[in-house]
């Protein structure tokens, strides 16, 4: 097999988009799931070199929706695990290496959005794999979030979803980052707003970096999934027959919250060359969104770690196969 392609960033921020482009182009495994083996599935399962936690995490594989759209036969699939499966990074390239010979292609893609959280544990297990972390504008994806209720504030909170939204947006985007530059020349960013003001190049930049011919016309002409229908929370854009992704924020922030939000995140933005547009006036205590900030960031961290490092964390991760 080629190498495998990782396709992750803050969700809402256009990897369904880019991964559907990568299957229009041909040559990858056509995957319509998320794999979520790194950030939901192996941390309820324990080591993977024991055997029962192997049969565990083949149990709860097979009761998802990742297994059931595969195509991908039980039996052959569950013996190769057995096997020859010690690692979370086993049994996602046993899986997806499966459905690339049934399909007779010798390469595959997988997108996560939260494996950006999660690149130093995937490289290790897959050394051969390369990231493309998609990065869209803060203020338009945590909109996005909002609207799907994606990030859920404290009950003291419920009236700041905006601001909640985007402090998960520059976590997960900074921990992303900062994991990247561990990883050199096998990481990339790249722009969602660039991937729609001049897919041509964008891909072709991307074509190079992967090794792979990522041709526009025939993207377009394939057009899995997103390329064709967009994956929007905004459905009303599908009836006014205009999807409008990019600046979203401008017609839907309020002047404070805006102003709000640009104080908390405004550095991060800045860092990504996302220009400002508030001034100082109306924004709220510098202080108290300093506080509500880091209490969220750290909360969010102290999950991330105790879901991969404890026993307490296997526990918790547990819960129903069929919400999966």
């Amino acid at each position: 097999m080629r190498r495998p392609v990782f396709v992750l960033g803050s969700p809402r921020s256009g990897t369904t988009l880019l991964y559907h482009m990568l299957l229009s182009a041909g040559g990858f495994a056509v995957y319509r799931s998320e794999g979520k083996v790194f950030d939901l599935i192996a941390p309820r399962c324990g080591n993977l070199r024991q055997v029962g936690n192997k049969r565990k995490m083949l149990d709860l594989w097979f009761q998802t929706r990742m297994f059931s759209v595969s195509g991908v036969d039980a039996k052959q699939f569950e013996t190769k695990i057995l096997a020859e499966c010690n690692s979370a990074g086993d049994f996602l390239r046993i899986f997806m290496e499966q459905i690339a010979r049934d399909q007779n292609v010798d390469r595959w893609a997988e997108c996560t959005p939260e494996h950006v959280l999660y690149m130093p544990w995937i490289k290790q297990e897959i050394p051969d794999a390369l990231f493309v972390h998609i990065i869209r504008d803060g203020r338009d994806v945590a909109l996005s979030l909002k609207k799907q209720r994606w990030v859920r504030p404290f009950p003291w909170d419920e009236n700041k979803e905006l601001l909640v939204a985007g402090a998960y947006w520059e976590w997960i985007v900074g921990k992303g980052r900062h994991f990247g530059r561990s990883l050199g020349s096998d990481y990339v960013e790249l722009r969602y707003e660039d991937l729609l003001s001049d897919p041509q190049l964008t891909l072709q930049k991307l074509g190079r970096f992967i090794g792979h011919d990522l041709d526009y016309d025939r993207i377009q002409r394939v057009a899995i999934g997103s390329v064709s229908e967009p994956n929007t929370s905004f459905e009303s854009e599908h009836q006014e027959g205009g999807f409008r992704p990019v600046g979203r924020w401008r017609n839907s922030f309020s002047n404070d919250e805006l102003a709000a939000f640009e104080k908390m995140i405004g550095p991060f933005l800045t860092e990504l060359q996302y220009p400002l547009t508030c001034s100082e006036h109306g924004t709220r205590n510098l202080s108290g969104l300093k506080t509500m900030r880091t209490i969220y960031r750290l909360c969010w961290d102290s999950k991330r770690s105790m879901k991969i490092n404890t026993p307490l964390g296997q526990i918790l991760m547990r819960s129903d196969p069929a919400e999966l």
